[in-house]
């Protein structure tokens, strides 16, 4: 409830088709916006009846941000249409691409009387936003708090073929739109990239080249989510019988075989690339990247992916400034030279290696009673 408390749906439904989603086929393919007016009573009535409501609208969205009165072009191609995803593997060009309706509700809801900021919470489907730079423009100078939430799920072909999530360029289109207006408004702003680990058809090799980009772009992921078989979704039946769905089913070789990502090891192994700063997770990452033949990126450079050095605490996410490390021996080329006796005119306290001194004066096994 604290979640939603400020927060205003304005449509359902959604045509994105990931495979790993099912709102598709709980709300449907075909959009249903809700009016403008409806929309702007809804926020003057929490502006109005809802305690606690500082001026803050949480969100103005839906299954995804900005999908309000998009769909197709022609009703008779939308009634026949049977594709599973508008946006994949390209935008259809039958889809309506007009982000225009949403800017104005946008620009509505910040002139209401008592509303001081509206926020957009709902994940942005970024390929479609690239299409509106006015949209983007809007959305990142009036109506980020700081963060926004997209979700690429991944970097490498593989897997996104498998999701139907396009490709990671789209991302970067909308990074350099959004690092654009974010810098035109004065702002301190930052893109919260979501990956998911484990999917279907999702390799070893693909993770260690998602952790490989999340390390050059400066992404220290704090929660990550590992993909989960839930009901309904085209990627758990991909899942259970080890098959390609979105092609031709068959039990025989031509049915194209996927990747499943199964056992605890190997889920823990895909999820712990995702969170490679974590020294709790450093020694699963070398044994892998050494069977995988990529021990070049074991290392204590800016160019590797986890160093050679094991903080003796690794509770935290990072090494602390002061504390100790423990050095792998397998890790090391040349020998630590042994701990040898004090050196000649070296002086030695109880603190500095000295062992305790013996005065005689205390039996054999006793203890001193405690005060």
């Amino acid at each position: 409830w604290e979640m939603i408390r400020f927060s205003i749906n304005i449509m359902r439904g959604c045509f994105g088709g990931c495979t790993f989603c099912s709102i598709t086929e709980h709300e449907g393919r075909i959009i249903q916006s809700r009016s403008e007016e409806s929309i702007i009573r809804e926020i003057e009535d929490v502006r109005d009846k809802v305690q606690g409501f500082t001026g803050t609208i949480s969100d103005l969205g839906g299954p995804t941000a900005n999908m309000y009165r998009l769909g197709c072009r022609t009703p008779e191609i939308e009634a026949a249409c049977r594709k599973p995803s508008c946006v994949y593997p390209g935008i259809c060009q039958n889809l309506t691409t007009n982000h225009d309706p949403l800017i104005k509700i946008y620009r509505r809801g910040r002139e209401i009387k008592g509303v001081k900021k509206i926020l957009i919470g709902s994940g942005l489907r970024y390929d479609l936003a690239i299409q509106s730079p006015e949209y983007v423009k809007e959305l990142v100078q009036h109506h980020v708090g700081g963060y926004l939430k997209i979700a690429p799920e991944h970097t490498e072909s593989g897997p996104l073929t498998k999701m139907m999530k396009p490709g990671i360029g789209n991302y970067d289109k909308f990074k350099q739109l959004f690092d654009k207006f974010t810098a035109e408004a004065g702002k301190k702003q930052f893109l919260i990239p979501y990956f998911i680990a484990a999917h279907p058809g999702t390799s070893d090799e693909d993770m260690m080249h998602l952790a490989i980009w999340l390390k050059k772009n400066g992404f220290r992921a704090d929660q990550v989510q590992t993909f989960y078989p839930s009901t309904m979704a085209t990627a758990t039946a991909m899942y259970h019988t080890g098959i390609n769905t979105l092609k031709g089913v068959h039990r025989d070789e031509r049915g194209e075989k996927v990747d499943v990502v199964r056992g605890e090891k190997r889920r823990r192994l895909h999820k712990a690339f995702l969170r490679y700063h974590d020294p709790a997770n450093w020694p699963l990452l070398r044994e892998a990247l050494k069977t995988m033949g990529r021990a070049d990126l074991i290392g204590n450079g800016k160019h590797h992916l986890i160093p050679t050095f094991q903080p003796m605490n690794t509770g935290g996410c990072g090494a602390r400034k002061n504390e100790k490390f423990l050095t792998i021996p397998s890790m090391v080329s040349e020998k630590v030279p042994a701990k040898t006796g004090p050196k000649p005119g070296q002086t030695l306290t109880q603190h500095t290696g000295l062992p305790p001194r013996v005065t005689g004066n205390a039996r054999p096994g006793s203890k001193k009673k405690p005060r």
